[in-house]
C-alpha cells in the first residue's frame, strides 16, 4: 500500500484583514459566492456558525448532458471566531440524511465522515490561512476542487478589500 496523504493542505496568505477572510468561511453569502470548484454554483448555504450547529451546502454544474447536484452536511466541532473554525463534512440528500460516498459514486474506502480545521493569523497587516481537509486525498479530484475554490476565495477577498 502506498504511503499516501490522506488529507489536502493548503496555506495561502491573502491580502485582507483576518475579519474578512472569517466571514469567507462563515456568511453563508458570501461563502455562496468563492465555494465550490470552476463551474459549479451554490444554491444553498445554511450555515448555524456555533459549537454543534449544523451545516448544509449543495452544489450544482449544469452541463447540457445533464446537470449533477451534490448535498453535503455537517456540524461544527469549534468556533473560535477568527482565527479557527473546525467542522465535519459528509454526502448527503436534501434533506441532510448521510448518504455514503460509495453510493454517490466515490472509491471504495473514502470515509463517511471528513473533518475540515481551517486556521487564520494575522501576518503584517494580512491573513495566514491553513485548511486542511482530513479524509480527501491529496492527489484527488476533491484536492483540485479544494484548489480552485481557494483561488476564487483569493480573488473574492482581494476584491472586497480594495
Amino acid at each position: 500500500m502506498k504511503n499516501e496523504n490522506k488529507w489536502v493542505l493548503i496555506e495561502r496568505v491573502f491580502d485582507a484583514p483576518i475579519e474578512t477572510v472569517w466571514k469567507m468561511w462563515t456568511d453563508p453569502a458570501l461563502f455562496q459566492k468563492w465555494y465550490g470548484p470552476n463551474g459549479m454554483k451554490v444554491p444553498v448555504v445554511e450555515m448555524d456558525v456555533v459549537v454543534g450547529g449544523r451545516r448544509k451546502i449543495c452544489m450544482e454544474m449544469v452541463r447540457p448532458e445533464r446537470t449533477m447536484i451534490m448535498w453535503f452536511t455537517g456540524q461544527y466541532k469549534e468556533v473560535e471566531e477568527p482565527t479557527r473554525l473546525v467542522y465535519t463534512e459528509s454526502m448527503s440528500d436534501q434533506d441532510g440524511n448521510i448518504i455514503s460516498p460509495e453510493a454517490m459514486g466515490m472509491p471504495k474506502g473514502h470515509p463517511e465522515v471528513t473533518e475540515i480545521i481551517i486556521e487564520l493569523s494575522k501576518d503584517n497587516g494580512k491573513t495566514r490561512m491553513k485548511m486542511v481537509h482530513i479524509g480527501v486525498p491529496a492527489d484527488s479530484g476533491g484536492a483540485g476542487g479544494w484548489t480552485q475554490a481557494i483561488n476564487k476565495l483569493a480573488a473574492l477577498v482581494e476584491s472586497v478589500a480594495d
